[in-house]
């Protein structure tokens, strides 16, 4: 058997990132490739559970923004991250994994409830578990979700998969000298106001030596490379001290 790090991760994915290139709703193709990216990690025997964001479809701070009251704009917000765990849970299913969408807000017909222990039960048969609805509490965001979630079921590390390979000092899109880490410690990441996760999000993983990896999920063969223990992307920890920073000339 090919010998990896993990054996059970979290997997984070913003719902930005299942629009692709056309900014709003679902890419087909990108759900495409990223399900076949799951299946090569679920077929090393690795259990993966995954939340997924909503902002492809609706934010609800945005909303809150724009007028709307805070909690309704964040439910909103929830029932944006099941329409995309429905869609990934289809494209999943086509490529051969079993799936199941675990909903932190009821919807019978759509998925089940979320219960701890279900969740457990269903990694241990090897089955992607996809946490949809956050928290199921406005002013949380999935961020958050992904750390709780993470603890409940003893994931091994949370992965961040992004658009870009990792942690930087700043936005690598807006700035072409923004210099990127190989490591990090929470502490640092909160002094430095690194917008890699929400601060309740990163707080949740300090408190309890919960690793972090943010990689670039959209280079084909990165997540299987994680899980393998390949050094990709920015490895948060309790107590890591921040390495010289590279460059992100390979952004």
């Amino acid at each position: 058997m090919t010998p990896v790090r993990y054996r059970r991760v979290l997997l984070k994915i913003s719902g930005e990132m299942l629009a692709g290139d056309q900014g709003y709703g679902i890419a087909p193709k990108v759900l495409a490739t990223l399900a076949d990216e799951i299946r090569e990690v679920v077929d090393m025997s690795i259990e993966i559970a995954l939340v997924i964001g909503g902002g492809n479809i609706c934010r609800g701070v945005t909303a809150s923004g724009a007028g709307m009251e805070r909690a309704s704009a964040d439910y909103m917000g929830m029932l944006a991250t099941l329409l995309n765990a429905l869609a990934l849970q289809n494209a999943l299913e086509k490529t051969g994994v079993v799936t199941r969408v675990l909903s932190a807000i009821e919807m019978r017909q759509l998925a089940e409830g979320y219960i701890r222990r279900r969740a457990i039960r269903h990694l241990e048969k090897k089955r992607v578990v996809i946490f949809a609805a956050g928290t199921g509490n406005p002013y949380f965001t999935t961020d958050t979700a992904a750390a709780l979630r993470a603890m409940e079921i003893q994931a091994d590390v949370i992965m961040k998969g992004t658009k870009v390979n990792g942690i930087y000092d700043s936005d690598p899109v807006s700035n072409p000298a923004a210099t990127m880490f190989d490591t990090l410690s929470f502490l640092a990441v909160i002094n430095k106001s690194l917008k890699v996760m929400d601060a309740t999000a990163i707080t949740l993983c300090m408190d309890n030596h919960l690793p972090l990896i943010v990689f670039n999920i959209t280079e084909p063969g990165n997540l299987k490379r994680v899980v393998m223990g390949e050094k990709i992307g920015t490895f948060v920890t309790q107590d890591a001290t921040p390495t010289s920073p590279r460059l992100s000339t390979d952004v």
